[in-house]
């Protein structure tokens, strides 16, 4: 089972969320705003993943330039950013998708054929 973290507001996790659908994929949709993953989650979506750690970071939300992220992240160890991602799911690029074996962050139809399809 996918656990789809989205955003209900965010048209590309609805572009997500339609394909899951489209190909009956079973997956739980999570609020991301309203249940951001834990850091523990965080830290092992990220190890199975094989992504660098600041891809998951919405670089292009407001949050991440009102907390100047990017001056900051660089300075910050691991174990601090799974915990300011975990903090607040607006922070967290999305959607993010995992099946506990498979990640993936943000939508892109080709990469969930190859990957969900």
């Amino acid at each position: 089972m996918i656990q789809y973290y989205a955003y209900p507001k965010c048209s590309t996790c609805q572009k997500g969320k339609k394909w899951l659908e489209a190909n009956g994929a079973e997956f739980d949709y999570i609020d991301i705003s309203q249940t951001p993953p834990s850091a523990t989650q965080l830290k092992e979506i990220h190890e199975v993943s094989g992504i660098e750690l600041k891809k998951f970071f919405n670089t292009s939300g407001k949050k991440y330039r009102e907390l100047e992220l990017k001056e900051k992240l660089p300075e910050m160890s691991v174990a601090e950013q799974y915990e300011l991602l975990a903090s607040d799911g607006m922070l967290i690029k999305r959607p993010l998708a995992w099946d506990g074996s498979k990640v993936t962050l943000g939508f892109k139809e080709e990469t969930y054929t190859n990957t969900w399809g």
